[in-house]
């Protein structure tokens, strides 16, 4: 049964976005720190995620990060989130409250601050509004728009801002914020799976286990689709649905092994697209069964 309607309501797509921008600039890791949830008050005012360069400024390859200063706000906005003039103003406040946080007076210089806001979807009511307001918008990269002054004198007043449509970023370089989508685009997981394969470093599979935790629950049955079509993906997959497997088996030993069989057979084949030979290892490994035990356990599934 497709429940993908009624789990993508329930997403958390904070802490996949924050892990795909985190990887977006893994190369320069001992540069900068990420920091989430960053707290402006002594009340609960945070701003989504903010990206401290830790060292002098370094040039930056990736387009994202061409704007990046000391110290960069970032606002995200998830796929039922609108992105409207009021968030613009409202992130504008986020960093003016982190400007004046500083121990002494200017410690955080306003030069040294910009602003990015990241959606999905293009916000066409936002960039019309910006427009009306008096703003230049420049399409600086695919997917990248620059917010500035039409006063040339201040074109980077307060602070330079540029608005990110992840659905319109180059999908050979920006996978993994292209798959936090309710509806993914195959290629574009094709792609982040491939490029996941490849990640060795601790914090940067911790990143892509985030990333495809949200993607995934938003777009199961293309997962499985996927997973079901390309061997090659499967134990990256499995993985992933581990603890989903854990909890049915750990349900059916409490009311009978059988009914326990019964759910990891069920997901072996109808959700991982296991074949017969290999299911029945695992499940001769799982319940501790000889392999004619378990053979015979899957051929009752099948009648």
């Amino acid at each position: 049964m497709d429940n993908t309607g009624e789990t993508a309501a329930k997403i958390q797509w904070h802490p996949g976005f924050c892990s795909a921008f985190e990887r977006e600039f893994r190369k320069y890791r001992e540069y900068l720190r990420f920091e989430r949830e960053v707290p402006l008050t002594k009340g609960p005012l945070f701003v989504d995620l903010l990206v401290i360069e830790m060292l002098a400024p370094i040039s930056m390859e990736n387009e994202l990060g061409k704007i990046f200063r000391a110290h960069n706000i970032c606002e995200y906005k998830g796929p039922d989130d609108a992105l409207n003039i009021d968030d613009y103003y409202k992130t504008l406040a986020y960093a003016c409250l982190y400007k004046s946080s500083g121990q002494t007076v200017d410690a955080i210089p306003a030069r040294d601050i910009t602003i990015s806001l990241i959606r999905d979807a293009y916000p066409r009511k936002l960039m019309q509004t910006l427009k009306t307001e008096g703003f230049e918008l420049t399409e600086s990269y695919p997917g990248v728009f620059y917010v500035e002054r039409s006063d040339a004198a201040n074109r980077q007043f307060p602070f330079p801002t540029q608005i990110i449509v992840t659905s319109q970023l180059e999908r050979e370089t920006h996978s993994g914020l292209r798959v936090l989508r309710k509806k993914a685009d195959g290629e574009d997981i094709l792609r982040f799976l491939t490029e996941a394969k490849r990640e060795t470093e601790p914090g940067d599979r911790a990143n892509v286990n985030s990333i495809l935790q949200v993607s995934m629950t938003a777009n199961l049955e293309l997962y499985r689709k996927i997973g079901r079509e390309n061997a090659m993906f499967y134990p990256a997959l499995q993985e992933l649905m581990k603890d989903d497997l854990d909890a049915r088996w750990q349900a059916g030993r409490q009311e009978g092994r059988a009914e326990g069989i019964s759910g990891a057979v069920g997901i072996y084949r109808d959700e991982m697209g296991l074949d017969d030979k290999t299911i029945i290892g695992k499940i001769a490994a799982r319940f501790h069964l000889t392999a004619e035990q378990a053979a015979q356990s899957v051929q009752t599934q099948e009648s």
